[in-house]
């Protein structure tokens, strides 16, 4: 019987695909591996995940092998491989997979790469902004960041603050007014 392979849809058993464990799964092998690759294909898109559901499929069976003797080995392939589909679709759906990007450098490459010089110049102008803010009067500065920062409108800062619209928009002037003062001189600079 060594390397004989059943052919037939009729029930057959693991014995009669070699004499020894290592023939019977090289047979096993030989004869699903192609069959469950189409059985995933028509499924699943992704031909590396085709192979991880196959190679799955032979993992649970050589598991499975190591109990009681398989009987209907092609009926139990198939329905270990609709099985190995199911639980697929339900980790994909539970990590919600096909919302995720994979990463490609080419496309996620950042428009223009950031040295070390540009990361100082930017904390420089931060702080510079920061120390404008924190110079500010507390009303004054209020209302930046309620209007900048929490994006409210003048008329729901002026209620928060118990001040005229008019009020907020000059409170707001005089902050913009500070920062590109700010701006202006490091440009001469």
């Amino acid at each position: 019987m060594a390397n004989s392979v059943p052919r037939s849809l009729e029930a057959a058993s693991l014995a009669e695909y070699g004499d020894d464990f290592a023939d019977q799964w090289n047979n096993v092998s030989l004869r699903f591996r192609v069959p469950l690759r189409g059985f995933f294909s028509k499924r699943v898109k992704d031909a590396a995940e085709v192979d991880d559901l196959t190679q799955e499929v032979f993992l649970h069976l050589i598991r499975r092998a190591r109990g009681e003797p398989i009987e209907h080995v092609e009926q139990y392939v198939f329905q270990v491989a609709a099985n190995a589909l199911r639980d697929w679709r339900r980790r994909r759906e539970v990590r919600d997979q096909d919302a995720h990007e994979s990463f490609d450098a080419d496309i996620h490459q950042p428009a223009t790469d950031i040295s070390p010089e540009r990361v100082l110049l930017g904390r420089e102008a931060i702080e510079q902004v920061t120390a404008v803010l924190r110079g500010l009067p507390q009303r004054t500065r209020d209302v930046f960041v309620l209007r900048v920062l929490e994006q409210h409108k003048y008329a729901d800062i002026a209620v928060m603050m118990g001040i005229s619209v008019r009020s907020a928009e000059k409170h707001m002037a005089k902050a913009l007014a500070r920062l590109a003062g700010v701006v202006e001189q490091e440009d001469r600079d």
